[in-house]
């Protein structure tokens, strides 16, 4: 009986077609599936690019819309902040800094101060030149304080004719010589009001605070140190 020989090779290059065949019948259709549904690959493809423009589009609708409605709150909190006369924050801005400024102290240990400043002779600006002048020189000292301070530091009106700083780091003798410049800065530059030139002064009083007191509290202080001030001067017939 003759000896079975090995298989000739075209059989086994028949089986691997065959199962070659086998396996691209068995993968899916390339694409996006929408021609074995009977949809043509062009007319998907279209429709595809059509939507993404159209959530492009959403897209930067919306971003607008964010953007507008972040410019919106950013302006409302600056409206809520900002005193109703001048251009700085008002008292309750004011405060809601100082406490800040209180708690950094205490955490890392350095110093800070309040300085409180009162307008001198408001009362005679409005009698001789009318309310509109003396608002005119709140407006006008409020520019002089902010011109003349750092980045770091916070002007604030506190009521009427006050206005409040809080410098930052620095202690209470650096605190009297700043305040004693600015108060200089303020009677180096008197208001012009039509063809008046209107000198205006402020008193000051400084408080350093240590990290543990109440806002209200450093406030009261360097108001009451501007009223020892202010009365040192009187009497001293300055």
């Amino acid at each position: 009986m003759p000896s079975r020989g090995p298989k000739p090779a075209r059989d086994g290059a028949d089986t691997m077609r065959r199962r070659r065949a086998r396996d691209i019948a068995a993968e899916p259709a390339a694409g996006d599936g929408t021609a074995a549904l009977g949809i043509p690959d062009t007319v998907a493809a279209a429709e595809l690019r059509k939507a993404l423009a159209q959530m492009a589009v959403e897209r930067d609708r919306l971003r607008d819309e964010l953007s507008k409605a972040r410019s919106r709150i950013a302006s409302l909190e600056r409206l809520a902040d900002e005193d109703s006369l001048t251009p700085v924050a008002n008292r309750r801005a004011f405060v809601r800094q100082l406490t800040r400024m209180i708690a950094f102290t205490h955490r890392y240990g350095v110093p800070a101060s309040v300085v409180y400043f009162d307008v001198n002779n408001m009362k005679q600006i409005n009698d001789a030149h009318g309310h509109p002048a003396g608002d005119a020189a709140l407006r006008h000292i409020a520019n002089v304080l902010r011109e003349n301070i750092r980045g770091s530091d916070i002007v604030g009106r506190l009521g009427g004719d006050e206005f409040g700083v809080i410098l930052a780091q620095t202690d209470e003798p650096q605190a009297h010589h700043k305040a004693a410049a600015l108060a200089e800065a303020i009677a180096e530059r008197p208001l012009r009001w039509g063809d008046f030139t209107i000198p205006v002064t402020a008193a000051y009083g400084v408080y350093a605070f240590s990290g543990r007191d109440d806002p209200q509290h450093a406030i009261e202080a360097a108001d009451r140190a501007m009223y020892q001030q202010k009365r040192a001067t009187s009497h001293a017939g300055v």
